[in-house]
């Protein structure tokens, strides 16, 4: 694992304008890490480019850059870096056209560390505001790891974790870095197989991102309603991390200055996990907010072992426990996920929310939050921040009609008939929502080309020449464009579900039913009965086939499209998701979640009136602990 930090001219040579500063030319520093774990720490002047990145990197780390992409977030960058902030971290990855297992050795050796890292032993990375406790936390440990007080690698858990340590001896803050996640390449507990930024242990969260997720989670608990610990991203300078062999995947000894981007939370002292303790006795208000904050947040893995226990002392306090939540790195899929909420048949989650509870809710502004998220964390992908928004107005919505936590989390939850995993009825709300675009966008087509046709007509009439026999056979010929296609822009969507129903059946299905089982939405529009809708959709894919995905594969998984002559990276490999959010450009995403909260109130009316008769889901165990 290589080491180093590429200085450029110093500091005090740039221009000391107060009006360059706001430019997006001015000095910023980055951390480059390649898909294998090495970080570089560099200054960009306002000549730099990727090109001159990556030899930057190529010299410094002396690993290949040929047939490599610059990827920040989503964005694959070019020859324009103005869209990189300052203190953000960027990924080098090679071109998946160009993998091959021939030379698997992108990361130097030992013997190749001939530059020693100057930079500090942590530096906050991405986030603009950090918050005081962060900033002395951070400071803590560098004084004790200054006093020689190592680090302790934590032996549980599926990925590298290590307690950092206070002057005092005490564990201050938990350390994870993203090279050493499950499947990353220097994972420790042999857990490796994918390069960072590859699909890791859950299929729409990529191997390296779960730090940056943790941050997310702690920037969205807004006021500490969860009591989700201090959390921050950061670069980390220590011999103690783990660095696998490179050809066979076996750890070796380091003693050298290892420099790795990790997550950095703050330690909580406590007395057990919720596994450990009889959950009857957990307050009602903190289950609610820890359940309020996995909604919003679409996580994926919230069992007993990610809640910690705190004992309450003080008069009076006897047998009273607080609740922290930790592990965040499996939230904010970049699909529709089946989530994991331990709590969903505890008795506390079928309380009714309380007013302040509600009240906070109602304050809960999703599109603000994503802003937030842009600019704290400026490389956290666009297809998390539509999964939060989605997720917080079904919060929104539901809490507004009544349904309780438990509703809520069920109506989120899939549902397992054998081997076979189903759409929960947040996922077919969501089908339903996007067959109503298409039917919207091909009506609006129809309307467009009559418009043309009748003006057309009038022309022709006009013409004293007019041939009605040709014209009739000219409109005749017109081709036919299949319902739903997308043709502006030239934009090719990654995915879209396959429907195995014929159409014809469908059409006589909804000429016979839909009429009797309609409802009016908010906006005086007809939207089909929920209930209806989730019969017939669980029916067809009663046979195992109906829920079948395709998917358009693009070479590395790019995408062509922007004007500053960067390009778009925003899909993973195929999933095991029946509803992606990526297929929708700006426009068709507005008229999404439009039709969305349409139908929302049905499904709710329909959850209230059929959740006493319903069966309990069959709940598979998919949590993971780190």
């Amino acid at each position: 694992m290589a080491v180093a930090t590429f200085t450029g001219p110093p500091k005090g040579e740039c221009c000391g304008n107060k009006n360059m500063e706001k430019k997006p030319s001015w000095r910023r520093r980055v951390f480059v890490q390649t898909e294998t774990g090495c970080v570089l720490g560099m200054e960009l002047d306002r000549s730099d480019n990727a090109h001159t990145v990556k030899r930057k990197l190529q010299i410094a780390l002396n690993v290949p850059t040929e047939e490599s992409s610059l990827i920040c977030g989503d964005m694959i960058l070019k020859n324009d870096l103005s869209v990189v902030r300052n203190d953000s971290p960027l990924l080098l990855t090679r071109n998946f056209l160009h993998r091959s297992s021939s030379s698997p050795c992108l990361s130097p050796t030992g013997r190749d560390l001939q530059q020693k890292d100057r930079s500090r032993e942590i530096e906050i990375i991405g986030c603009a505001e950090i918050s005081s406790e962060t900033r002395q936390l951070v400071k803590d440990i560098i004084s004790a790891i200054k006093m020689g007080i190592e680090p302790i690698p934590i032996q549980s858990g599926l990925g590298g974790a290590y307690y950092f340590r206070n002057c005092d001896g005490e564990n201050a803050a938990i350390v994870k870095p993203t090279d050493e996640e499950p499947y990353a390449p220097n994972n420790p507990k042999g857990f490796v197989g994918n390069a960072l930024g590859q699909p890791g242990l859950k299929r729409s969260v990529r191997v390296g991102e779960t730090g940056l997720r943790e941050v997310a989670a702690y920037l969205l608990d807004h006021d500490h309603f969860a009591n989700v610990p201090s959390t921050a991203l950061v670069k980390v300078t220590h011999p103690i991390f783990n660095i696998n062999d490179r050809v066979n995947g076996n750890m070796h000894p380091n003693k050298k200055q290892i420099s790795k981007i990790a997550s950095l939370q703050q330690y909580i002292p406590h007395d057990f996990d919720a596994s450990d303790h009889g959950t009857s006795s957990f307050p009602v208000a903190a289950v609610h907010r820890i359940g309020i904050l996995d909604i919003r947040i679409l996580n994926t893995d919230r069992h007993a072992g990610n809640l910690l226990v705190r004992k309450l002392e003080g008069l009076g306090r006897f047998d009273q426990v607080e609740l922290v939540p930790i592990d965040h790195g499996l939230c904010l899929p970049e699909n529709l996920e089946d989530p994991y909420f331990e709590w969903i048949h505890w008795p506390q989650a079928s309380i009714p929310f309380s007013d302040d509870e509600l009240n906070y809710i109602h304050n809960l502004d999703p599109f603000r939050d994503s802003d937030m998220l842009r600019m704290e964390l400026p490389m956290i992908r666009e297809a998390c921040l539509r999964v939060l928004v989605l997720c917080t107005i079904f919060l929104k919505e539901a809490a507004a009609f009544g349904l309780c936590l438990a509703e809520i989390g069920d109506m989120m939850s899939r549902e397992f008939q054998g081997h076979d995993e189903e759409p929960s009825e947040l996922e077919l709300i969501c089908i339903e929502a996007k067959k109503l675009l298409e039917q919207e966008e091909f009506t609006s087509f129809e309307a467009e080309v009559g418009d043309k046709e009748a003006t057309q007509f009038q022309l022709d009439c006009e013409d004293q020449s007019f041939d009605f026999n040709a014209n009739e056979e000219k409109l005749n010929g017109m081709p036919f464009f299949p319902f739903g296609s997308r043709s502006r822009n030239g934009r090719n969507p990654l995915s879209k579900l396959e429907e195995n129903v014929m159409e014809d059946e469908a059409v006589n299905e909804e000429e016979t039913t839909l009429g009797a089982d309609k409802c009016t939405g908010p906006a005086g529009n007809l939207v089909p009965n929920i209930s209806m809708l989730s019969m017939s959709m669980k029916s067809a894919g009663m046979d195992g086939k109906s829920w079948q995905h395709s998917g358009t594969k693009q070479k590395g998984g790019f995408l062509a499209g922007t004007s500053s002559g960067n390009t778009s990276l925003n899909e993973l490999p195929a999933t095991s998701s029946f509803v992606k959010v990526t297929d929708m450009d700006e426009e068709e995403w507005n008229q999404f979640l439009e039709n969305f909260q349409r139908l929302l109130i049905p499904a709710f009316d329909n959850c209230k009136r059929g959740n006493g008769s319903k069966k309990q889901r069959q709940r598979l165990g998919t949590s993971c602990q780190f």
